[in-house]
């Protein structure tokens, strides 16, 4: 099963931003066993690409990278164990590399002509952030002109407004700070990281 297809099977990720991660293996398999098995972790927590190897390598969840800029942090993120890729916005050099090793990537866009070019650049899925600002409708409009296009909201997302994205045509959903608030990463809370997750799958269920 590729990293994409647990996602969609899911119709989840979660997406870590934290100053620190104590245990990332304890992490991804917080997430993993309350049911959201993609963790997304990112380039703004100080040495991630230490992070991402140690829990690729040892957790039972799908890693991936986010906050990809250049080709060169692609490189480093598949070389230290990402199974997939994402951008904040549409990124040609990131879309080169995943493309050239086999690596999907979940590119960022706003407006329909940035996922028309993220879809151009091979994307397997377009994120839409920030999703706060523009609603779940947006996902229903968007997939008029694009019916085939996967989706994923992120930015403003949690338990209570997540199926009403999936309901208006979104593939999946990201889980940020709702479940995996920085603080509960770097204070290590995972049975608390745990118990959020588990809320938050059932509210798409």
């Amino acid at each position: 099963m590729t990293a994409m297809d647990v996602i969609l099977e899911d119709r989840v990720l979660a997406v870590v931003r934290a100053p620190t991660i104590p245990d990332p293996v304890a992490l991804a398999d917080a997430l993993a066993d309350s049911g959201i098995r993609a963790l997304e972790l990112t380039l703004t927590t100080p040495g991630v690409l230490e992070y991402l190897r140690i829990a690729a390598n040892s957790s039972r969840a799908v890693l991936g990278l986010g906050t990809v800029l250049t080709g060169e942090q692609a490189r480093a993120a598949i070389d230290c164990g990402a199974q997939f890729l994402v951008t904040p916005g549409v990124r040609p050099a990131v879309a080169e590399v995943a493309a050239e090793r086999g690596i999907p990537v979940v590119m960022g866009a706003f407006t329909p002509s940035e996922v028309l070019t993220a879809l151009d650049l091979g994307a397997a899925a377009v994120k839409i952030f920030p999703a706060r600002s523009l609603g779940p409708g947006y996902f229903k409009d968007l997939l008029g002109p694009f019916p085939d296009v996967a989706l994923i909201p992120s930015g403003g997302v949690n338990a209570g407004n997540a199926a009403d994205f999936l309901a208006n045509g979104a593939v999946a959903v990201t889980a940020g700070t709702d479940v995996v608030s920085p603080a509960a990463v770097a204070d290590g809370l995972w049975s608390d990281i745990a118990a959020r997750a588990a809320s938050f799958v059932t509210s798409i269920s």
